[in-house]
């Protein structure tokens, strides 16, 4: 159970969220490789390359040397594409791809901690392409992601900055720096042992369909075990959230509005009213 909604004259606090079989049901970068194809960008073997590569991350059987090699695999793959291109293709195969895949639960903890006052953190391993406009659909404050050095335009197929394991702990050390979180107080939520630094650091750690050293770490120190398994699109989530119409006109007060501004979960139906229609706008873009 969340904490209750911040006490605003206390340090801020936030919740650090992994993506990949946290937040949404496969692997980010790995589910737009068909759109690549199309656009391209990659051929048919890559393709089916990439399928066995999202088996194997599925199936949970990807140790820290497997990851490394998928790692090396991708970017040597992206090497002289043009970033403009995957940014577009990107953003037109978003909602297709990735909005059916975004688990119910995360989505509604994301809702929670935003109602609380929280900021929401994606944190993940997946380029920054990628990751930014999911973040953004989701409605997170801020994204942590590997970023892939460009030059004229393409990638060059060299890592600027890997978001992986104890580098995603230093990343959420130095956002609480810079924005004054009070990581005793503050969430973060993944499935991978990888992630186990990055968990350390909160007050709060919660194991999410967890790896299986990773529920071994989380029993050991008595985290506590999430599973998510409900992925559904954004735009039904929305939509099951509306309440009557007089709450998105404000200013024309009528008796149910009256009747709803003096009840106690008046406050809480109005953020989500808030949240909805932040994700209906982005949701709209697309």
């Amino acid at each position: 159970m969340l904490n209750p909604v911040e006490n605003h004259s206390l340090p801020r606090t936030a919740a650090f969220f992994d993506l990949d079989k946290t937040v949404i049901a496969k692997s980010s970068a790995l589910t737009f490789s068909k759109s690549f194809y199309r656009g391209g960008l990659i051929n048919r073997r890559a393709v089916l390359r990439s399928a066995y590569v999202q088996f194997i991350f599925l199936a949970g059987g990807a140790d820290h040397e497997q990851i490394e090699r998928m790692r090396a695999y991708l970017s040597a793959l992206c090497r002289g594409w043009n970033v403009q291109q995957v940014r577009e293709i990107v953003a037109e195969a978003l909602h297709d791809l990735i909005d059916p895949l975004i688990y119910d639960e995360a989505a509604s903890l994301i809702e929670e901690h935003h109602l609380a006052g929280r900021d929401v953190v994606i944190v993940s391993t997946s380029g920054a392409e990628v990751v930014e406009p999911i973040g953004e659909l989701l409605g997170a404050d801020r994204v942590v992601a590997t970023r892939m050095v460009v030059e004229n335009g393409h990638f060059t197929g060299e890592i600027e900055y890997y978001a992986y394991g104890q580098t995603k702990a230093d990343a959420v050390v130095a956002l609480a720096e810079s924005e004054g979180y009070d990581l005793s107080r503050c969430y973060a939520y993944s499935d991978s042992a990888t992630d186990i630094p990055m968990l350390e650091t909160v007050g709060h750690p919660h194991a999410v369909n967890p790896s299986r050293a990773l529920r071994r770490e989380a029993a050991k120190r008595q985290w506590p075990v999430l599973s998510f398994d409900r992925p559904v699109q954004l735009k039904k989530r929305v939509a099951s959230l509306r309440i009557p119409t007089w709450a998105d006109r404000p200013g024309v007060p009528s008796g149910t509005a009256l009747i709803a501004a003096a009840a106690a979960g008046a406050v809480a139906a109005a953020g989500l009213v808030w949240y909805a229609n932040r994700r209906r706008s982005v949701l709209a873009r697309l």
